[in-house]
């Protein structure tokens, strides 16, 4: 079965359905002209349409409709070329319109699929339900004075796509690849900065309990969930919470509920409200959204390569296996820098130098690969010194640890430091013949059988080399000067 939650009377499956709410990216927000920037002064961007004045009607913005567009391709999805606008009504304090413009039954997008990959290797298709437009409601601030909540209204009506999933899911671990492969696929389209720290990506996390071949049971959904490792943790509470619910004999009643990230326990918010509770109606300022088709068909063809395209064709192109293509293509950044270092070289030690030192060099600093003091054409240039044998594999190790501190070309820090490989054939037959003459009892040890000694002499021959003994060579020569 997978995973599952174990209660004290047996096994318990665990269904996730998440809906989640991703920032668009656009200068402007979806019904004002009023600007989108993170982090400026409260109450600073914020027109009269945002702040609800009476008589302001709202204007679509025709670039939020072209990202949602561009996502719902991204998705493998179906575009609805007729769409409408509804009013949600509901009271917060920041919502100063008292509705928030969303869709509900005539999305812009329709069905899709996203393709998730596990720790194990398998993949799993999860569908998506639908994804709509909405407009993003202000802030309340409760941490500003002593007695007051304050209002930022920067963030009204800044436009939001919500993806709402099937009830796919099965762990957390499903959940947290489908986050994360979702966040890879609205950046590669450049939708969505799935920045979750800022606000700009957050889910809304469903989640319910079964025996294995029930009927699904009643579901609560978690709000406003902010990372990753956050939906994960917060799916395995709630699960159990549930599953301890049910097994003594109580209800799960359909709720909203918190997720307390300190103390890894899921906490009530509200009673769920149903779409009625929300009085949705057809919103009589907007007229409904008509798409050209053939406007739709020039937004697909000018698509990027999506990840899982780009994955293939790193297994192809390059010899890959699925997993190093998979961790270079999470980020556009990494795939992009990727090639750059591959072209027209071995792409295997490529995937390795960018996997392993490079990626350590960059966590060790606390830094990303756009940020990275190495770059793609450098690290290129010092696998042709390594290729070229002009620097062994060691000494490469060691000229990457000074570009990382420096930035400097590795052909200036070899002839600075002198590190360049010796591979004059008549040094090296000197160097091992110092060593055999300085050990001839070893060297009989070693005729007499004991074969293992073979590896201290390689080790005395580089190390009168101070290291820059070509290694083929120091071994071929060692092998014939010991027969």
């Amino acid at each position: 079965m997978g995973y599952a939650i174990e209660g004290s009377s047996g096994a318990w499956e665990v269904v996730v359905g998440l809906e989640v709410h991703a920032q668009v990216i656009s200068r402007a927000k979806l019904f004002s002209g009023a600007a989108t920037d993170f982090g400026a002064p409260p109450n600073s961007q914020v027109s009269f349409v945002d702040a609800a004045f009476p008589g302001m009607l709202p204007v679509i913005n025709r670039e939020c409709v072209a990202q949602a567009v561009r996502t719902g391709l991204g998705l493998n999805a179906h575009i609805n070329v007729v769409s409408r606008f509804d009013r949600k009504n509901y009271f917060y304090a920041d919502l100063p319109a008292g509705y928030q413009i969303s869709q509900y039954q005539h999305p812009i997008v329709g069905e899709g699929r996203i393709e998730i990959e596990l720790a194990d290797g398998t993949t799993r298709d999860i569908g998506i339900t639908r994804l709509h437009l909405e407009q993003d409601a202000g802030k309340s601030l409760h941490d500003q004075h002593p007695t007051r909540t304050y209002i930022d209204l920067n963030r009204s009506g800044v436009a939001l796509m919500e993806s709402v999933s099937e009830p796919d899911l099965r762990s957390p671990e499903e959940a947290g690849a489908y986050v994360r492969k979702l966040r890879t696929i609205l950046r590669y389209l450049g939708t969505c900065d799935g920045n979750m720290e800022e606000g700009s990506m957050r889910a809304d996390v469903n989640v319910s309990v079964r025996r294995h071949g029930e009927p699904y049971r009643t579901r609560c959904e978690v709000k406003n969930v902010n990372s990753v490792r956050f939906v994960m943790q917060a799916i395995e509470a709630e699960a159990k919470r549930q599953v301890e619910v049910w097994e003594s004999g109580g209800t799960v009643e359909q709720e909203t509920r918190l997720f307390d990230s300190g103390r890894g326990v899921t906490r009530s918010m509200r009673n769920k409200e149903d779409a009625h509770d929300y009085r949705y109606f057809p919103d009589p300022d907007l007229l409904p959204l008509v798409l050209d088709e053939a406007w739709v068909a020039q937004l697909k063809s000018d698509l990027p390569e999506l990840p899982d395209t780009k994955k293939r064709r790193f297994m192809r192109d390059y010899g890959l296996t699925a997993y190093d293509a998979g961790v270079l293509v999470a980020e556009q950044t990494t795939a992009n820098f990727y090639e750059t270092v591959a072209q027209g070289r071995d792409a295997k030690i490529a995937a390795n130098w960018v996997t392993g030192d490079l990626f350590a060099a960059l966590n060790r600093a606390g830094l990303t690969i756009a940020e990275s003091p190495v770059s793609a054409a450098s690290l290129g240039r010092l696998l042709d010194l390594l290729a070229d044998n002009t620097i062994s594999g060691r000494i490469a190790k060691e000229v990457f640890e000074a570009m990382v501190a420096t930035g400097d070309d590795p052909a200036v820090i070899v002839e600075q430091k002198g590190l360049r490989q010796v591979t004059d054939t008549s040094a090296i037959d000197a160097a091992v013949e110092r060593v055999l003459a300085s050990n001839a009892d070893k060297v009989a040890e070693y005729k007499a059988g004991r074969e293992k000694l073979f590896g201290f002499f390689v080790g005395q021959v580089m190390k009168a080399t101070a290291g820059k003994g070509n290694p083929a060579q120091v071994n071929e020569t060692l092998k014939r000067k010991l027969s």
